[in-house]
């Protein structure tokens, strides 16, 4: 009885082992771009986002010295006590007064200017100004 077990045992041949291998390998070469894709994505997302923590960082800042008037410059020595574990603490944050509307806020020197096509409005402040705004953080 036992050897007719042993002899109806079947085992994968070579081809269909091959097969297999193949078709694992064309499943992988599909996978890996796209993970690559949402990997950096990813990063890009992330770096958006802590602009946008920077800049809720200045409307906060705003807001707890009574900025109501004038256009202001901001900077890590100045957000640096309401962010935690910045990545990229060389940001200068442009606070500009506009009447009627209130405050509005760009950020500049920050990853996230590569990331989000920045403007040059605040160009009163600095005329090489490389500016992103909120609105166009937000709308990223």
């Amino acid at each position: 009885m036992l050897k007719r077990f042993i002899r109806n045992e079947k085992g994968l041949t070579l081809v269909e082992l091959l097969a297999v291998i193949v078709i694992l390998g064309i499943i992988a070469a599909i996978a890996v771009p796209s993970i690559g894709g949402i990997i950096e994505k990813t990063k890009k997302d992330a770096q958006v986002a802590e602009a946008i923590q920077i800049i809720n960082a200045a409307k906060l800042h705003a807001s707890t010295r009574n900025v109501t008037t004038g256009d202001v410059v901001v900077d890590d020595s100045v957000l640096g006590e309401y962010l935690d574990n910045i990545d990229d603490p060389d940001y200068e944050v442009y606070i500009k007064f506009v009447t009627g509307t209130g405050m509005e806020y760009y950020i500049r020197n920050h990853k996230a200017n590569s990331v989000v096509v920045g403007t040059n409005d605040p160009g009163e402040a600095d005329e090489n100004g490389d500016y992103t705004s909120e609105t166009q953080l937000i709308n990223y």
